[in-house]
């Protein structure tokens, strides 16, 4: 399976999660918190990053950060080798503490940097563990609360600032509108089983579409499919470039080249990196070893037709320019 693409560029904001592996506990005591939250701080010095929330729940934890540098790979590289590491000297345990590689949301920071910091904050609350934010210990919503310098590592300013210009009483706006219940879109985005890899405006997404996924060559990211457009996209510029229906790309007779299902399968698993087996429910196939077929079939006619190889470099800048317009 590929590896979702990190994009990471000075300045980005990102929500960042990770989960033990089969939901097991990764915090067993507060000293296990207190190890983590110091790694949190380590962050800044070392890296240079703005942390400005952070949760950390008993198998789980989020983070709302900022990477001036465009680091995050090496961030959170730091931040789980190293904890793992403190963590199993501490237990008498070894091997991976996480559930694979952290999970990642590039934040449009003018939109939802108020939405997640308050999604973040009010996870121990809707989990039942207290019943107001700031009963919690291992979260940063005490940090906004608190005058003390030993908080002045979080970045909370930014947050402050969005909700009121003024210096002086912020801290009751603050607290209002972090007690008031997380937006619609915000609830169904962490209900879903698939996150999305962008937040943010569609003008925001496009441009990071233009940037990172259309404007570099497809065979040097091999890991594009949380950028890539969706199959039925890619069908239905095959569709219309060839004058055929979707139900003509379900014909399968023997011996039979069908170009438009052919070119489609090679679209699809060369742009959006599907696996064989889901292409296969896609175009009503009994194997995924005929997807495999077809695929190897038009990458071979590639190198030997010049019309195959004209009809694939022109519906990828076609399906290119579709993208960037939406």
């Amino acid at each position: 399976m590929a590896r979702p693409l990190r994009i990471e560029y000075p300045g980005a904001w990102y929500h960042v999660m990770n989960r033990g592996r089969r939901s097991e506990e990764i915090f067993f005591d507060k000293k296990d918190y207190l190890v983590f939250v110091n790694l949190i701080k380590e962050l800044v010095e070392l890296w240079g990053v703005n942390i400005s929330a952070y949760c950390l729940m008993s198998n789980h934890y989020h983070i709302l950060l900022q990477t001036p540098k465009g680091n995050l790979s090496r961030v959170m590289r730091h931040l789980n080798s190293i904890y793992t590491q403190r963590f199993n000297a501490r237990h008498g345990l070894d091997g991976s503490l996480f559930k694979g590689r952290y999970k990642s949301i590039l934040v449009h920071h003018d939109s939802y940097l108020l939405e997640l910091t308050r999604y973040i904050h009010q996870n121990p609350v809707k989990a039942g563990m207290v019943k107001k934010m700031e009963d919690y210990s291992w979260s940063s919503y005490k940090g906004y609360l608190s005058y003390s310098k030993g908080w002045d590592w979080l970045y909370k300013d930014i947050v402050f600032s969005m909700i009121t210009k003024k210096k002086k009483g912020r801290l009751k706006p603050f607290i209002e509108f972090m007690e008031k219940d997380e937006s619609g879109e915000i609830s169904s985005i962490f209900s879903s089983s698939k996150l999305p890899s962008i937040l943010g405006p569609k003008d925001f997404i496009t441009k990071i579409r233009e940037k990172y996924y259309f404007d570099n060559k497809l065979e040097d990211i091999p890991d594009v499919k949380i950028l890539s457009p969706d199959p039925d996209v890619i069908i239905k510029n095959v569709c219309l470039y060839y004058k055929v229906n979707t139900s003509d790309l379900m014909i399968k007779r023997r011996g039979w080249f069908n170009k438009a299902r052919d070119v489609s399968i090679y679209l699809i698993r060369y742009i959006c990196n599907e696996t064989l087996n889901d292409i296969a429910e896609l175009f009503e196939m009994n194997t995924y070893s005929a997807v495999s077929s077809a695929y190897l079939k038009v990458k071979v006619l590639i190198n030997k037709d010049k019309k195959i190889k004209k009809d694939i470099e022109h519906l990828i800048n076609k399906i290119s320019k579709g993208q960037k317009q939406t």
